[in-house]
């Protein structure tokens, strides 16, 4: 079955930034929206950043104007840039996608900002 594979996370200091990239493990098409989810310790899971085919974008607004969201539709991949990254941004993050009849998860990679 279709599965989500993030990579990118790491540590970084607060200021730094990181790329994550999210790619499906088998061929998968009809992705009308993807985007990344984030969970830290003894919080739920909160929408960070969405994109749909055409290119339009929702940001968290604890995010708006440090990340960006984007997408290679060839590849059905999604990308979320991350700077001026704040020790609040430490979490699991997660790559959704949504088929129009299913949603799809990554297994998570770890983002933390030191302070």
């Amino acid at each position: 079955q279709v599965q989500l594979v993030e990579s990118g996370g790491g540590l970084v200091q607060a200021g730094g930034s990181l790329t994550l990239s999210c790619a499906p493990s088998g061929r998968i098409f009809s992705l009308n929206v993807m985007g990344w989810y984030r969970q830290a310790p003894g919080k739920q899971r909160e929408l960070v950043a969405r994109i749909t085919r055409g290119g339009n974008t929702n940001y968290a607004d604890s995010v708006k104007g440090r990340f960006t969201v984007s997408r290679d539709n060839a590849k059905n991949m999604v990308y979320l840039q991350m700077s001026s990254l704040k020790p609040e941004d430490t979490a699991v993050y997660y790559c959704n996608a949504d088929s129009g009849t299913a949603f799809y998860w990554g297994q998570g990679t770890q983002v933390t900002v030191s302070s």
